[in-house]
């Protein structure tokens, strides 16, 4: 799964990495992204990309309360395109979510606390995760859409079972898509049955990570010093 990552990248550095529309709105660099934030990502627009701030976690258009978009901000990649609270963002609403890295922490024998590692590109190029997004309209008690009110997208993580690299870590990670198939993943209008294919763990060798502090656990610490590496006795 992906429930933390980096994500310190400018809006001119990402509209020059993925070719797309600068954002209206820029989010500060955040060493610690958690469920519920806000986040970019890379939609198709009229043929083009652009850049958008979406809500980490996606809420399914029939929804009546936002708050179980906590609970979907990852959506595994071998049930997804058939999942009702997926399927349609899956058809129509795919994007691709930037990151600088991501989190995951490790089980240890005998101890409670797990130990959290820093995973990234191994040539310090941006991940680029395989996303789905969703347009929110806000209801009120009885579950009815709100006149007038301003509609909320967000978005979701596609995951996929670890690679060699990741399975000490963890059993699953992130989707990750390649610059080659950007186009196509973006593009609504491609098969999503040709999508499946490219839901699989990374290939060996993208990937290097290290042990980090666990000052990470907390999101209220954010800023570069959660990446220092550390020995594990020192976490």
């Amino acid at each position: 799964m992906c429930g933390r990552f980096v994500s310190t990248q400018t809006t001119d550095d990402l509209a020059q990495y993925f070719s797309a529309e600068v954002p209206e709105q820029a989010l500060e660099e955040n060493f610690n992204v958690a469920p519920t934030q806000p986040v970019y990502a890379v939609r198709a627009a009229a043929g083009n990309r652009s850049i958008a701030s979406l809500r980490w976690g996606l809420v399914p258009f029939w929804a009546k309360d936002i708050k179980v978009g906590s609970r979907m901000i990852n959506a595994r990649s071998e049930t997804a395109p058939d999942k009702p609270a997926f399927r349609r963002a899956f058809t129509k609403r795919r994007c691709l979510i930037p990151a600088d890295g991501f989190y995951e922490w490790q089980k240890i024998e005998g101890q409670k606390q797990k130990q959290p590692f820093f995973i990234h590109r191994a040539d310090e190029e941006p991940l680029v995760f395989a996303g789905l997004w969703e347009r929110w309209m806000p209801k009120d008690e009885d579950g009815q859409g709100i006149p007038d009110a301003t509609p909320i997208d967000t978005c979701t993580i596609l995951t996929t079972a670890a690679n060699e690299t990741m399975a000490p870590v963890h059993d699953r990670m992130p989707v990750f898509i390649p610059p080659t198939m950007w186009d196509d993943w973006l593009d609504p209008e491609t098969d999503p049955a040709r999508m499946r294919d490219l839901m699989v763990p990374a290939p060996e060798g993208l990937l290097t990570m290290y042990p980090i502090t666990t000052a990470v656990n907390s999101v209220r610490n954010n800023g570069a010093e959660l990446l220092a590496p550390v020995r594990r006795d020192e976490s």
